[in-house]
């Protein structure tokens, strides 16, 4: 199978060559880091089955947050700590998406707009949540930015899973309609303006085409059920990089293959780029050094935890019916740290340690 580090280690060194005064540092460090991910160079540990004498050699992983290798467990571990916060009703998925017009300026000026896409989109949320029409009060929010689309196209937009309901100024909880939280046309109008009066006292907004002030901007709602299942389909978003191993098809003549789905069909197309191409596209999604892109709003930010303890409690109450939420997402320890041995299946134990820049074992 081709993974996102072949490409890297086959056609990176040519890729800095040409574009070495233009690379971020967080680019390089990005390039090594997968390059260097689960291999060798990093160390790691060689383990023996006392059962029937096989050897299995584990390399340690990068950790860097844009390698598709280290991601799967990074979400797992998310959605354990993540279960203290779910409130047993209803949830939906609230997404703003930045519009074309901005993205060129967006893509220079990276931190500044992601962190008003965040603020923003918050704000214009919580304003229309406190009309008495829809909520009447303050709504809980967990957003999560995602930079890319199907093809690795740039294309900024933050998902925050919102609870259907709110809390007023007393703490009591404001239940929404089931499937309905706010009307995305005036979200969109409110978010729109806020978002132009933030940018008006940077430099970059002489910058920005006049016709993106007048075109309506994207904001999409949609059920996810419960606490639970809201978690799960929020998890990928937060851990995903713009390109798993398992889309990548192929490489040949300087090319790269690799599938995705069609969003007006849902069918499984594949896109063919250029190498050098390739890699622009997935750097373009490199979030600055530090950057989180997790955040949490409302009843759900750090502060507000005792008011969220106090909601939990009465919905609890007022649905006596409602089965309670069981936590899934509980690892063994013992289990996280096991290595299986795969010609008989039995715990291996750890044998040595491998320093970092030792090669194999013949």
């Amino acid at each position: 199978m081709v993974e996102l580090a072949d490409i890297f280690r086959q056609h990176g060194s040519a890729y800095r060559q040409k574009y070495a005064e233009r690379m971020l540092p967080s680019h390089h460090q990005t390039m090594r880091a997968i390059e260097q991910c689960r291999t060798e160079v990093l160390g790691g540990h060689v383990y023996h089955c006392p059962d029937c004498d096989e050897t299995q050699y584990s390399y340690h992983s990068c950790r860097n947050r844009h390698c598709p290798k280290c991601q799967y467990d990074a979400a797992q571990q998310w959605l354990q700590r993540q279960q203290d916060l779910l409130l047993p009703t209803p949830y939906f998925l609230l997404t703003f998406t930045l519009p074309d017009g901005l993205r060129k300026v967006a893509r220079r000026h990276q931190r500044m707009f992601y962190h008003l896409l965040f603020r923003v989109s918050a704000a214009a949320t919580q304003k229309l949540a406190q009309d008495p029409r829809f909520i009447g009060g303050q709504v809980g929010m967990i957003g999560v930015l995602h930079t890319w689309g199907r093809t690795l196209a740039y294309h900024p937009h933050v998902h925050y899973l919102v609870p259907a309901g709110g809390v007023d100024m007393d703490g009591n909880w404001l239940p929404a309609r089931k499937t309905f939280l706010l009307p995305v046309k005036a979200l969109s109008k409110i978010f729109r303006a806020i978002f132009r009066h933030a940018l008006r006292k940077w430099s970059c907004f002489k910058d920005i085409p006049s016709a993106v002030w007048k075109q309506d901007w994207v904001i999409h709602c949609q059920a996810v059920g419960n606490g639970l299942s809201a978690l799960k389909y929020l998890a990928p978003y937060v851990f995903r990089v713009a390109i798993s191993n398992n889309r990548i098809v192929k490489i040949t003549n300087q090319q790269v293959a690799f599938r995705y789905k069609a969003t007006d069909t849902g069918k499984i197309k594949t896109c063919t780029l250029s190498v050098q191409e390739f890699i622009r596209r997935f750097l373009q999604h490199v979030l600055p050094k530090g950057y989180v892109k997790v955040r949490y709003y409302g009843f759900f930010s750090p502060s507000h935890r005792a008011r969220l303890a106090y909601l939990h409690e009465q919905l609890v109450k007022s649905q006596p019916d409602e089965p309670a939420l069981e936590k899934e997402f509980q690892a063994s320890d013992q289990q996280a740290d096991s290595v299986l041995c795969p010609t008989c299946g039995q715990v291996m134990q750890k044998q040595k340690i491998i320093p970092t820049y030792e090669r194999k074992p013949p």
